[in-house]
């Protein structure tokens, strides 16, 4: 699932890029400043960013320079209302994917948006794997030997990040966060029901690893070691 954030503190112009991107199929997180921003990309491995440059706190520049610093290189699509080239410059040497003036053409930034997504795929291993299974990501699918079964786009992220930590526990809101993202209701049971099917498919396709509850603390991928 291509789930993205867009940093952008304008509410009017934020819900019309969030409307736009979410009718081509694309799930969009609002976040209105840079610390807000920081603090989603904790807890979801976007498959890209939209940033406006002037924000309440800061430049978004700062932000992909955070990123990149981190080690961190999802893609990022610059919005500014600036059009000198000197500042176009400064976003890409900072680590900006793409620069997008303001006005934009609604049509245009999907596009870019879209263009974006189409890059990760070459650059990252489509295959995360993690013990006995792998993730057939641009399938949907996930594998354990020659055994293989689908996955919904929830499933997929919530073991995506799961796999991700090798064991590691993860925070229920963190999984949460990666299933549904920040900006949709999510019912109470809604991640329990997705566990419970998740568990049934590794055991459908032989995996030896299980869906562990550490109680208080979140949920790991652990072998032969049954939930407490």
């Amino acid at each position: 699932m291509n789930r993205i954030a867009l940093v952008e503190d304008h509410a009017r112009l934020a819900a019309l890029v969030r409307q736009s991107l979410q009718a081509a199929g694309i799930p969009t997180d609002v976040f209105p400043t840079l610390e807000a921003a920081w603090q989603g990309l904790q807890a979801i491995d976007y498959a890209a960013l939209v940033v406006d440059r002037g924000l309440p706190d800061g430049d978004g520049l700062n932000l992909v320079r955070r990123l990149r610093a981190a080690g961190t290189g999802t893609p990022c699509l610059m919005l500014t209302a600036r059009d000198a080239l000197h500042d176009r410059l400064e976003g890409l040497d900072s680590g900006a994917d793409d620069y997008l003036t303001k006005p934009f053409p609604m049509e245009e930034l999907v596009a870019r948006v879209r263009a974006l997504l189409r890059r990760p795929a070459a650059l990252q291993p489509d295959r995360p794997a993690f013990g006995d299974i792998h993730l057939q990501m641009e399938e949907g699918r996930l594998g354990c030997g020659d055994e293989s079964i689908s996955l919904s786009p929830s499933e997929q992220q919530i073991l995506l990040s799961l796999v991700r930590q090798e064991g590691r526990t993860v925070r229920r809101g963190t999984l949460e966060a990666a299933a549904w993202g920040l900006s949709e209701a999510v019912t109470p049971n809604a991640l329990d029901v997705a566990l419970h099917r998740l568990r049934r498919k590794l055991l459908g396709i032989g995996s030896r690893l299980q869906i562990v509850n550490i109680r208080t603390q979140g949920y790991a991928l652990r072998e032969d070691d049954p939930p407490l």
